[in-house]
């Protein structure tokens, strides 16, 4: 099992939020797709926000916040992360970033583990390739965080290489 995965399952089994036992695959219902699309549109808003900031430490926040959200939904119906390859190159842009983000989270319409997989392997692709920080420690971080109910979320300065 991915182990960030693991960690949101954590999560839910200490704060009683309803999942689907690993490997016991349910999908999700409509209002289920919905409320994910809702939320993954959201954070995903919340990393545009932080791209026209500029501020590395605020991208990788949104883009872990993100990266939960989408393992979040995978756990509500008991799937497993697919390794999904990541096409983007840093080509200098930031529209492209927006680009690529909005199209993975649209995806995600369909209520599949693959799309949301994709949202999750495309976050942790931008955070180590584009902003060149420690996605794991930065997503142990965020979970901590959770776990102790902290209302914002926690210094990511350290998760920066450079």
């Amino acid at each position: 099992m991915n182990k960030h995965l693991k960690l949101v399952r954590e999560f839910n089994d200490t704060f009683l939020l309803s999942q689907t036992e690993p490997y016991a695959y349910t999908h999700l219902s409509d209002m289920d797709i919905v409320k994910y699309q809702a939320l993954l549109m959201e954070e995903g808003s919340g990393v545009l926000k932080a791209l026209r900031t500029s501020e590395m430490v605020d991208i990788l926040a949104s883009l872990v916040i993100l990266a939960y959200c989408a393992l979040d939904a995978i756990a509500r119906q008991g799937g497993e992360v697919s390794d999904s390859s990541v096409t983007w190159k840093h080509d200098g842009f930031v529209v492209s970033i927006m680009r690529i983000l909005s199209e993975k989270i649209n995806h995600c319409t369909s209520g599949s583990t693959e799309d949301y997989s994709a949202v999750y392997c495309l976050c942790a692709h931008l955070a180590r390739c584009f902003i060149n920080a420690d996605f794991d420690k930065a997503f142990s971080a965020i979970h901590n965080g959770k776990m102790s109910k902290l209302a914002k979320a926690p210094d990511l300065s350290e998760c920066l290489f450079e």
